[in-house]
């Protein structure tokens, strides 16, 4: 998919600051920290479209970023950081659930995981969140450039054996940091597009 102008267009933290419209949605969520900023930069092929940063929960609203009018990225604040107080995780938490049930234009959920460890108990709940409530997903190992070449196809079916046992969603690696495995990503949004 060739990317000429993708932009960010707001941050959203209720329904009535969700873009108007009916854009398809592919829906970014994870743990805190795993990547999903500089996944949206990696795969848009910038810099710094999407804020990254090295403290984990520095997302805390949805920001929605416009591809060339095609569709949108939708970048969720990510789960299980223990820094944000207990009532600042309810609050996100009800705003993300809120997005999930309200949105009619999510076309795929793209979960991120981290490559080197076992999915949490908060990725679980999220995996169940998303299976129960019949989300097209895919499945993202991102930080594949921080394990051995030879690991990354072992290191993926280790987490979908774990998260997936019925084998019925797509897993592939990703790495941010080295710009790698990005075109098959692209491949299934592209059929997810069409």
């Amino acid at each position: 998919m060739i990317i000429k102008n993708p932009k960010f267009e707001i941050s959203a933290v209720s329904e009535k600051q969700y873009p108007k419209g009916d854009l398809p949605e592919i829906v970014l969520v994870g743990k805190s920290n795993v990547g999903k900023s500089s996944f949206i930069n990696t795969m848009l092929n910038r810099k710094k479209l999407a804020r990254t940063s090295n403290t984990p929960g520095k997302t805390r609203q949805i920001n929605f970023y416009n591809i060339d009018d095609n569709f949108y990225f939708v970048d969720l604040p990510g789960y299980g950081f223990s820094k944000m107080s207990k009532q600042e995780q309810v609050k996100v938490g009800n705003f993300i659930e809120d997005y999930l049930q309200k949105s009619k234009n999510i076309k795929l959920v793209v979960f991120l995981l981290d490559i080197r460890h076992n999915p949490t108990a908060d990725d679980k709940l999220m995996y169940n969140f998303i299976i129960n409530n019949n989300f097209p997903c895919i499945v993202v190992a991102n930080k594949a450039d921080k394990i051995a070449v030879t690991k990354v196809d072992e290191q993926v079916k280790v987490l979908s054996d774990e998260l997936n046992p019925l084998h019925d969603l797509t897993f592939l690696p990703f790495s941010s940091e080295r710009k790698i495995y990005t075109d098959k990503v692209w491949e299934y949004i592209d059929k997810i597009l069409d």
